[in-house]
């Protein structure tokens, strides 16, 4: 039990706790910008002339992305508030 006080103690001290979850932050803002940018791809693969399937698998994947950004929007909100 005193190694787990003292590492305890050190957490508490260091606050090691906040810096899971400063990763976490981190790691969801960067998902995020990459979805940023494929979105971004797709729009513009959107405006070019495709066939109907690839229009239809381009605007399916573009659904699924906003999807995803959204979601990851909320979940680093409540990261934030959290903090």
């Amino acid at each position: 039990m005193k190694i787990q006080e003292f590492i305890s103690g050190a957490k508490d001290c260091l606050d090691l706790d906040d810096f899971s979850e400063n990763k976490k932050r981190r790691a969801i803002k960067k998902l995020l910008r990459k979805l940023e940018k494929r979105r971004q791809k797709i729009k513009n693969l959107l405006q070019k002339r495709l066939s109907d399937r690839q229009r239809k698998e381009a605007k399916e994947e573009l659904r699924i992305i906003r999807y995803h950004i959204k979601k990851g929007e909320k979940l680093l909100e409540r990261l934030e508030k959290n903090r």
